[in-house]
């Protein structure tokens, strides 16, 4: 009885010791590591809703209540001077430069501005350029200038807000609806995480746009009222600073874009960061505190940038270079003719660059073959020169422009020594042949006149041994029967 009473004790003991991992391991899991950003998940978001997308191609990588609708705040300021800008091509100038240059008059209806609401302290009155405009919507925030951008553009507030609306459904963002350009507090301006990524990664394709959101400060010129004055970036995000890098904000890579607080919509942020060629755009709503916007968007970059590498058709090429077989090769060939083919970009002003997940990277490498085009140029025959170009690659990417590249020889490779000489030679002497009539010599004489002449003698030889034969059959007599009966 003691021994089956110890059994039970040391089973039970055993059975606790194999839960401990069971029960420890969701504590660990709902942790997050920055050693190990691949392992990010929801639970690691203070955020409301956030996603984190591919620029290039709009691909999610990664996203949490994406489309739940949201307050924006001031990232509703990328939609207006997005469409400020595009706008802005329409107006009065021979440039894209002279036209930005159009000044409009800050209106009372935008300096008169509650004390909580962030302004550019435009003064009523004020004459400013669009291109400053747009610079202070962007860069402080300022509530002034998207109401001075929207009444210069559209003639009224409303009048704008629609456009932009219509300009949002354009391009997909069906849960979007705004009611004003700046993003102050309304039950019916709102957006999802999904539709301001969209908005996002469709402004960051504008150039203007890109160096608004990318710079870290500006310069507003002298105007009819204020002299010249600097304005800060407010998001630190993308704009490097002593404190925003102590705070740990700063994210190096970033490259914009835009911050809103409010105390409906909480703390938000739209940003976009570049590493190693691959773009991403994430989106942060509902953050619990300033801080946390930060902390979030940096791990759902840490996230992107651990799943997407950027590579090009070369760089795949090489893991899986083309192989071929040089006939008529010297026979002290080391490689027994073998060449390896290298590749250089021939096309010019094409990018080859491609941006993939890790695991598609592995079916390019499996199937490059078939996804690329070979044509070869000349015949795969001795000898060869290094840098010789063997023939041509072509890949037709997404945007359907070919990028062409050059198949070069990696190596020299002898001819072998021939008795005769090859077809090639044969034809290469003939054109070389400054004489245009061919010389008399021994074998032509053969050739042309020997052999065809012997032919000739021999076929009518076959002819009249046939006509012989023919001839004696003619004269073989019928058989005649020796006895017969007649009636």
């Amino acid at each position: 009885m003691k021994r089956k009473g110890a059994e039970r004790v040391l089973g039970l003991l055993l059975a606790v010791l194999l839960c401990l991992p069971g029960l420890c391991a969701p504590a660990l899991a709902d942790e997050y590591d920055e050693r190990y950003p691949e392992l990010l998940a929801e639970g690691h978001l203070t955020s409301v809703a956030a996603i984190v997308i591919e620029a290039d191609s709009g691909r999610v990588i990664f996203e949490k209540n994406p489309d739940q609708r949201m307050y924006p705040a001031s990232t509703t300021k990328i939609l207006t001077v997005w469409l400020a800008l595009v706008m802005g091509e329409n107006l009065a100038g021979n440039s894209y430069e002279e036209k930005l240059e159009n000044k409009f008059p800050v209106s009372e209806n935008a300096t008169n501005l509650a004390p909580d609401e962030s302004s550019a302290k435009f003064a009523t009155g004020e004459e400013v350029r669009l291109i400053d405009l747009c610079y202070a919507a962007m860069l402080v925030s300022g509530n002034d200038a998207a109401t001075a951008i929207a009444e210069g553009l559209g003639g009224t507030v409303d009048n704008y807000v629609s456009l932009m609306n219509q300009a949002a459904y354009s391009l997909g963002c069906h849960d979007t609806h705004f009611v004003n350009a700046n993003g102050l507090h309304d039950e019916n301006h709102y957006t999802t995480a999904r539709d301001l990524a969209t908005l996002a990664r469709i402004a960051m394709q504008h150039d203007t746009f890109r160096e608004i959101v990318g710079a870290s400060e500006y310069t507003l010129p002298k105007d009819n009222i204020y002299r010249a004055r600097s304005i800060l970036n407010g998001n630190n995000f993308a704009a490097k600073s002593n404190q925003a890098d102590k705070e740990g904000r700063y994210y190096p890579g970033a490259t914009g874009i835009k911050t809103g607080t409010t105390s409906a919509a909480g703390n938000c942020l739209v940003a976009s960061a570049s590493r190693d060629g691959v773009d991403l755009i994430s989106v942060v709503l509902g953050a619990t505190s300033d801080a946390s916007r930060y902390e979030d968007t940096k791990k759902l970059m840490d996230y992107g940038f651990s799943q997407f590498l950027s590579t090009s058709i070369a760089e795949i090429y090489l893991r899986n270079p083309r192989v071929i077989d040089i006939r008529g090769f010297d026979l002290n060939d080391e490689q027994v003719g073998r060449l390896t083919l290298d590749i250089r970009l021939q096309s010019t002003g094409v990018s080859d660059s491609i941006v993939t997940t890790r695991e598609e990277m592995e079916y390019w490498v499996q199937n490059f073959s078939s996804m690329t085009v070979t044509e070869f140029t000349r015949e795969l025959r001795a000898p060869v020169t290094q840098g010789e170009v063997m023939g041509t690659l072509t890949y037709y990417g997404s945007s359907g422009v070919p990028v062409v590249y050059d198949l070069v020889a990696s190596r020299s490779i002898a001819a072998r020594e021939q008795i005769a000489p090859s077809v090639e030679q044969i034809i290469a002497a003939a054109e070389n042949d400054p004489n245009p009539f061919p010389r008399i010599t021994v074998e032509l004489v053969v050739i042309y006149l020997v052999l065809p002449a012997a032919a000739v003698l021999l076929a009518l030889r076959v002819v009249k041994a046939l006509l012989r034969v023919i001839k004696k059959r003619r004269k073989v007599k019928a058989y005649k029967p020796t006895s017969r009966y007649y009636r």
